[in-house]
This record gives C-alpha cells, sequence and structure tokens, in this order.
C-alpha cells in the first residue's frame, strides 16, 4: 500500500540530539551581505537580465535573512537553557535584538544592517562557544 498522502516534514529533532551551530546563521547573513552588494552592483535597470537579477538577488536575500531567524529561534528554544542565563542574563535582549535585525534586513537593502547582524551573531556564537565548555 502506497501512502501517497504523507508529506516530508522538515523540523530539528526534539530528542534532544545536541547537535547545534551557528554556522548556519552565519553563512546565511553572509549571504544577505553579497545579495545586497550584487543589487548595488546591477546600476540602471536598463534591461529585462538587470531585473530578473534584482528579483532573485531580493528573492534569496529575504530568504537567507529569514534562514537566520530560523536559525536564531531554534538555537534560542532549543538548545539554551536557565543554567546559561545564570552567566548570560542579557541572553534573552540578545536573541531578541538579533532576530529584529534579521527584519531590518529583510526591510532594507543597507550592508550596514547587514553587518550589524553578522556581529550580533558574532556575539551569540561566542556565547554558544562558552557554554559548551
Amino acid at each position: 500500500m502506497k501512502l501517497n498522502f504523507i508529506k516530508p516534514v522538515y523540523a530539528h529533532c526534539d530528542a534532544p540530539c545536541g547537535i547545534y551551530e551557528t554556522n548556519t546563521m552565519m553563512y546565511a547573513a553572509a549571504t544577505c551581505t553579497r545579495m545586497i552588494e550584487k543589487i548595488n552592483e546591477l546600476g540602471q535597470f536598463d534591461n529585462v537580465e538587470k531585473q530578473a537579477n534584482f528579483c532573485r538577488y531580493v528573492a534569496i536575500k529575504e530568504q537567507s535573512a529569514q534562514k537566520v531567524k530560523d536559525e536564531l529561534y531554534l538555537l534560542w528554544s532549543d538548545y539554551f537553557k536557565p543554567e546559561h542565563l545564570e552567566n548570560h542574563p542579557d541572553l534573552h535582549d540578545i536573541f531578541w535584538q538579533a532576530a529584529k535585525q534579521a527584519g531590518k534586513v529583510k526591510q532594507t537593502v543597507n550592508v550596514a544592517e547587514c553587518q550589524k547582524l553578522t556581529e550580533q551573531i558574532q556575539n551569540i556564537a561566542h556565547i554558544f562557544n562558552s557554554t559548551k565548555k
């Protein structure tokens, strides 16, 4: 019997598996930066190819910024525990600010906003790595 109604499900396991990392969100933030650079390099939209590339770059930036948010929420909700808050009492605010910044990257075409997001992710990665010791 073939079950055609079953759809694939994509989720981080809640076993908990203990496999967490910050590289994916860093890569996604770097992709946002690069897409904005490519948008700025387009210049005048004097042909359809440039218009199509603009649309493609914006879509990739949007997807990548959302990926940052998804990864932030995953790490924040699944990895960090109350004992981590003892050493990092501002942890919730740090994650909230980074998620808000990822939203700002979605709203703008500004490399400086991407750089701010990258700095926030680096800070989160530092905190994350400090809890692994």
